[in-house]
Formats: structure tokens, sequence, C-alpha cells
């Protein structure tokens, strides 16, 4: 039986065949055995620094979820933009990149996963919403570039509005149907003086709402 010399070797290989196999079969279904048969490793090993298959999808997407964090930070702590630019720049940062691919490749439907969908809307409100959201709200409301109230409550809606109901991961519609929800979106931001949600973004949410549809139908 192959062992890795290292304990992190063993995690990345766990990690590394398990989103290759996501992708190739989807979540849901990918078994625990198909990554022990295709690690070559031990159950015993598998669980010695996993607890299920949830928690390797969980480490994948933290994984994920790091890069995405160090190129969110850089928009952040861009000095060249203001407020307002930097929020624009954060989603354009977040849809328009190669990251969104993979994660649209491994992703099962969260509605009909509750442990994996309360793990990504925990992400936005410990990460995303406190460290990039709401500082970039408040940059903007110090400069002037952005005129609201409330910084901390709106970074939460914006995430909550965007990441969850307009995500096709979390429950499937139509292209259509993503596209009028996104123009609905723009409308609520606009009306509260955030006018960052450009016509690349709702074409990207488009996109990704078709490629979920699609992986979702192949699974």
């Amino acid at each position: 039986m192959a062992r890795n010399k290292y304990p992190e070797e063993t995690v990345n290989l766990i990690l590394n065949t398990a989103a290759r196999l996501f992708m190739e079969k989807g979540f849901d279904r990918t078994s625990l055995q198909d990554i022990i048969d295709e690690t070559k490793l031990s159950k015993g090993a598998i669980y010695h620094h996993f607890t299920s298959k949830e928690d390797i999808f969980d480490k994948i997407c933290q994984r994920i979820g790091a890069e995405n964090s160090e190129r969110l930070a850089a928009v952040r702590d861009d000095k060249s933009l203001n407020g307002l630019e930097k929020l624009r720049q954060t989603f354009r940062s977040s849809m328009l990149h190669p990251n969104q691919e993979r994660i649209t490749e491994i992703i099962p439907c969260l509605l009909d996963n509750p442990r994996l969908l309360a793990i990504h809307v925990r992400m936005q409100f410990d990460d995303v919403v406190p460290n990039f959201i709401a500082p970039i709200i408040k940059e903007g409301i110090a400069d002037g570039s952005i005129k609201a109230e409330n910084p901390d409550q709106l970074a939460e809606a914006i995430m909550i509005l965007s990441d969850v109901w307009l995500n096709p991961a979390v429950r499937p519609v139509s292209k259509e149907d993503t596209r009028r929800r996104c123009e609905v979106f723009r409308s609520i931001t606009r009306s509260l003086g955030l006018d960052f949600f450009d016509d690349d973004v709702i074409q990207a949410y488009v996109d990704y709402s078709d490629a979920v549809s699609k992986n979702q139908s192949n699974q």
C-alpha cells in the first residue's frame, strides 16, 4: 500500500484526488470509498485527517477560499481605488476569476446539502463580510464615494443576497430567472447608493447559472 512520508502530502493527495473526482462524477455520486480507491490509502488514513466526505469538501472550499482571500485583500488594500471602485472590483474579481469555474465543477446543490449550505453561509459571515466587504463600504463612506449608512449590516445584506439568493448553486434557476434576479439586485443596491454591480458581473452570474445547471444534469 502506497503511503506518503509526510502528513501534509497525505492531506494534499486526498484533497486533490477528491476535487478531481467531484469534478468528474459530481459530489453526490462520489463516495468516500471512491476516494479511498483512488488514493490507495486505507480508510483509517483517510479518517485520520477527515471526518467525512463533507469535511473533505469543506477543506477543498477553504483552500479555494484562501486563494480568493489573497486576491480580495489585494483589492481592499489598493490605495489607488476609492471605496466604491474597490467594491466593484471585488465582485468582478470574484465572479470573473477561473476559481469560479473550479467551484462550479465540484459544488453540489447546496439546498439539498444543509451542512454544506451552512458552511457556505458561515464563510460569508465569518470571513468575507468582516474582512473585505464591510471595511470597503466603510472606506467608501469615509471618502465620499458611497452614500450609505449602517455599513456592517449593509455588507451582510449584500453578501446574503449575492451569495445565496443569486447563487445558482443554492437553488438552480434558469438563465433568464438569474438575469432578472441580478437586475433586481442591481436596482436594490443602486437605491442604497452602491452602483457597483455591472453588466460583466451579471453575465458572469448568468453563465454560472448555465454551467451549474449543465453540471448537475450530468450528475
